[in-house]
């Protein structure tokens, strides 16, 4: 799309041009708001560039509700692959026709009196206000244990894995049991590779249960709608994302029958020490634990098809269909044949650019709903920003108005002091 000109001022800067600062601008547009949209790299760079081939949804198409571009395909209750996703995106972009600056960081981010001001690779700009939609995924986050690995095994983080022929040929450890890590760990399989899967505490969830997809149910129970106020809900924005898989109309994602089709488990690794991956005794733990979810995700559906009389296949507790005889204390790599490790360890938010106390003590932003306590500041995209659906297709759109309405109420009481002091 075109660069527009950059001018010095706007009455709103938008750091982000993913699908949070999308739909902010979208908000911004029907406001009237004069602003623009700084991105480091392309807009929606990360659907484009760092998925792999076989990514799919996890969640039903019908979650896909973006400003003014709800899913309009012909299949609500499936998944759709990268391709389709990428598609669906681009439309959105197009639509939305944002004043955009691609390949444009913003390497600060300061108040200057009444105003804030902005040092980017494009020059230095100000603003009555600024949404910083930059989510938690700004950099691949690898322990520093990588550095001790042996020099001929190949590293990539998740961001960079597309399928299993860009690794060499040989067996492959994925340190990671969110949902990346499982579906790549799936797909490696499937592609006839030994595959070694270094376990967490992420939880699991069934994809169907009792006749529906479990998306739905939670979806009718308005699991969608609590709150991250709601009693015990704050943690969350911190948890890792229940595994579970879109792929091939969707399944579970059982590391139990992992196993029995011939992929090993371990622990969480521990560390790296001479030529041997070591690993906590805590394997049947994170079993256990992700099962636990599962079942009680489950429990919740029994429990609103009994209450609401709702006539519904029978359901069970999930009983495991192997358990672990011990816990693997190290792996000697090379005698395993392992010639690439992938990192399923997640990503480091980057707000290094921000100069505004704006953070816990924990370096994440404080906020009610993306409102920050800098008048003027606000955050968009982050998970569980105000619902379990933030920072997804699903309510990011939602976020970004109510973000947005506060902003624009805002500007109008800020016009209609200028006006009035002009007048006197």
């Amino acid at each position: 799309m075109p660069t527009p000109s950059l001018k010095s001022h706007y009455s709103a800067v938008v750091i982000g041009g993913g699908q949070a600062g999308l739909s902010a601008s979208y908000y911004l547009k029907s406001h009237g708001i004069d602003h623009v949209v700084f991105e480091k790299k392309t807009v929606a760079h990360k659907w484009k560039n760092e998925r792999w081939d076989a990514f799919c949804l996890v969640t039903p198409n019908w979650q896909c509700q973006l400003p003014d571009h709800p899913y309009d395909g012909t299949d609500p209750h499936g998944f759709m692959v990268k391709d389709e996703i990428l598609a669906y995106v681009d439309r959105f972009v197009k639509k939305v026709d944002a004043p955009i600056f691609e390949q444009t960081g913003v390497t600060s981010l300061e108040k200057h009196g009444g105003l804030f001001r902005l040092e980017t690779s494009a020059g230095a700009v100000t603003a009555d206000a600024v949404v910083i939609a930059t989510s938690l995924y700004a950099d691949p986050a690898i322990p520093r244990a990588g550095e001790r690995l042996p020099e001929d095994i190949t590293q990539i983080h998740t961001a960079a894995y597309r399928n299993a022929d860009q690794l060499p040929d040989g067996g492959v450890i994925v340190v990671g049991s969110g949902q990346s890590g499982c579906q790549i760990a799936e797909d490696l399989h499937l592609a006839g590779r030994k595959v070694h899967l270094v376990t967490g505490n992420a939880p699991r969830c069934a994809r169907f249960y009792r006749g529906r997809d479990v998306v739905d149910w939670l979806s009718d129970i308005g699991q969608y709608d609590i709150t991250v106020e709601h009693g015990g809900m704050t943690k969350k924005k911190h948890d890792t994302n229940h595994y579970l898989t879109g792929r091939d109309g969707g399944r579970d994602i059982d590391l139990r029958k992992f196993a029995l089709e011939g992929i090993a488990l371990y622990g969480r690794m521990s560390g790296v020490a001479a030529g041997r991956m070591l690993f906590e005794p805590n394997l049947k733990a994170n079993l256990d634990g992700a099962d636990r979810v599962y079942n009680g995700i489950n429990a919740l559906i029994d429990r609103h098809i009994a209450e609401k009389g709702i006539e519904a296949p029978a359901g069970s507790p999930y009983v495991p269909v192997w358990e672990p005889e011990a816990e693997i204390a190290e792996l000697d790599l090379k005698a395993e044949g392992i010639t690439s490790v992938i990192w399923a360890t997640g990503f480091s938010p980057d707000w290094s650019f921000v100069g505004l106390p704006i953070f816990d003590g924990n370096a994440y932003p404080v906020h009610r709903r993306g409102v920050t306590a800098v008048d003027g500041v606000y955050v968009l995209g982050l998970p569980w920003l105000w619902t379990w659906g933030s920072g997804r297709f699903l309510s990011v759109g939602r976020d970004a108005e109510h973000v947005v309405g506060h902003l624009a109420a805002r500007h109008s009481a800020q016009t209609s002091s200028l006006k009035q002091s002009v007048s006197a």
